[in-house]
């Protein structure tokens, strides 16, 4: 019985496992759905190699623009590298085109074979002998040539400083009459300056340079404006300045009750309540500009001459002459005319002093360069002439008894007149003979100014010329020149300052720096024979000729 409920069981166990519905038979549906799973494959297969196709074309695509963008990079960095060489080669051939244009002005501008004599060569600077090899006539003749036609002719000179200056007090005085100290300009004592109170004149008829100094009314006062104050200030511009009329209540204490509201509650302490500030005065009574704070030249000139009109008619019975303006484009510029038909020119040049200093602001200067025509009618030229008579009276008093300085500085001023006279007037004047000699003053010994010496230093001083005219540079003798004495008392502002090319119009003006050039050699040449010519005459006394004058 166990035996058969065995197989029982044995027959239920394998009828369960081998039944269909629980354990169905793997490939029972392989029959049925093979070729439904094929097509399924190969459509899935067929998207694969579209699929695969489609990302070969888009890495392509990738590829072409990855290569397309480095051919553009290096493009660009092959335009660039030819931008810069072409830059560098554009660069170095500007800076030699301007190189070639300063080197052919140069020697354009230089002084021709003919003007010179022989070559460029000889001149000094350039590796030849200073002055061509300029032969002054012996000691003897140049002396004599100075004793007959420059001392002689100056020997009134003192004379005629003591008429004028007599003539100009009494005018002056006349002048002040005049004025309402109220409200018109005050007039100082007048200052001697130039060639006339430094005795070395030498044209005639001798002139006189008188500075006249004025003031403005109370309560107004002058502040000057320098240009080193300015560092904007341009080249030409140097060596100008412009003066602004103030109150003196607005500056002085620094009150600003004229420029701001106090409130109806608060006083100032300083004007009070009837003693308003007038911002808005009438400036031009002043000789401003036009509405401008600055003194005006134009302003000042006319103001000047009509003063004086009126001055010299006050007092005109009183004299035997006449007056009359000597020079319309020269303000200032005034002639006595005698009845025997002779005539004394000289100059009133009204001057403004720059602070406490010996330094004055003039419209113009009757026989100093114009360092450029002013920008405008409120610049004023800063005048050294005070300062130059000072150091030329202190050096003389270390210099040897009768000095050749002034006698040097007489000699090449009569051959560049008679030059002038000769050729015209050309870029060089008499006033940078005298800043070419205060150079030398400074940079010599005292002993090579011995009066034995006449000749070498009337040699040496056209040296200095040459060479100052061929570097177009000869800077002004006070501005920036820390050598000057502190005992002259120059403004410590001034020995600060950046040093003022007088030769700088040479380098702007090619026209007039050749007309120097040839007329400075044309000087050279004519010198020995115009010295001989007028020594030919000797005066066998010299005993009645009067004893050299010195600086007073």
């Amino acid at each position: 019985m166990a035996v058969g409920l065995f197989r029982v069981c044995l027959v239920v166990v394998t009828a369960i496992i081998n039944h269909p519905l629980l354990f169905p038979r793997e490939n029972a549906t392989v029959p049925e759905n093979e070729d439904e799973i094929i097509r399924k494959m190969q459509a899935h297969q067929e998207k694969l190699q579209l699929e695969q196709l489609r990302l070969e074309e888009e890495v392509a695509r990738l590829a072409a623009e990855k290569e397309a963008l480095e051919e553009a990079a290096e493009e660009g960095q092959r335009q660039n590298e030819n931008r810069a060489a072409w830059d560098l080669w554009s660069t170095l051939c500007m800076i030699l085109f301007l190189m070639i244009e300063v080197w052919r002005q140069d020697h354009q501008d230089a002084p021709s074979p003919e003007c010179l004599g022989g070559d460029e060569e000889e001149l000094p600077g350039l590796g030849g002998a200073p002055l061509r090899g300029l032969t002054l006539p012996n000691k003897a003749t140049l002396g004599h040539f100075y004793e007959r036609c420059i001392r002689g002719a100056t020997a009134d000179a003192a004379r005629t400083r003591e008429f004028v200056e007599g003539f100009v007090d009494d005018l002056l005085e006349a002048l002040r009459s005049l004025c309402n100290r109220d409200v018109d300009m005050e007039v100082e004592d007048f200052i001697g300056v130039g060639s006339m109170y430094e005795n070395w004149q030498v044209d005639r008829p001798l002139l006189c340079d008188l500075f006249v100094p004025f003031t403005p009314p109370e309560p107004y006062s002058f502040h000057p404006e320098l240009w080193w104050s300015s560092r904007s200030v341009p080249l030409d511009r140097q060596g100008y300045g412009q003066i602004k009329v103030v109150r003196i209540d607005e500056d002085a204490l620094g009150c600003i009750c004229g420029k701001t509201k106090l409130g109806e509650d608060m006083l100032c302490l300083l004007h009070g309540k009837n003693s308003k500030v007038r911002p808005g005065s009438e400036t031009e009574d002043l000789l401003c500009a036009k509405d401008s704070q600055y003194l005006d030249t134009i302003q000042v000139m006319k103001w000047f001459q009509t003063a004086l009109t009126r001055a010299w008619h006050r007092i005109a019975r009183k004299y035997e002459f006449d007056l009359a303006f000597g020079q319309l484009d020269t303000p200032g510029s005034l002639k006595i005319k005698f009845r025997s038909g002779k005539f004394m020119p000289f100059n009133l040049i009204p001057v403004i002093q720059c602070d406490d200093s010996d330094l004055y602001f003039v419209s113009h200067l009757p026989r100093e360069p114009s360092r450029g025509t002013p920008a405008s009618s409120t610049d004023w030229l800063l005048s050294f002439a005070v300062y130059e008579r000072h150091f030329l009276r202190m050096t003389s008093k270390a210099l040897p008894e009768g000095a050749c300085h002034l006698s040097c500085l007489q000699i090449v001023s009569f051959l560049l007149s008679k030059q002038s006279r000769l050729t015209g007037p050309s870029g060089l004047s008499t006033y940078h003979l005298k800043t070419a000699l205060l150079h030398l003053l400074l940079a010599r010994r005292a002993a090579d100014w011995k009066a034995q010496k006449l000749d070498a230093c009337v040699h040496e001083l056209l040296h200095f010329l040459e060479k100052s005219l061929l570097e177009k540079k000869l800077h002004h003798f006070f501005i920036g020149n820390h050598k000057v004495p502190e005992a002259l008392g120059l403004p410590e502002a001034v020995r600060r300052a950046e040093p003022l090319n007088l030769f700088r119009p040479f380098v702007l003006q090619r026209g007039l720096y050749r007309k120097t050039i040839d007329s400075f050699y044309e000087m050279l040449k004519n010198a020995p024979a115009l010295i001989s010519e007028y020594s030919l005459h000797v005066p066998s006394d010299h005993a009645n000729l009067p004893p050299k004058t010195v600086i007073l």
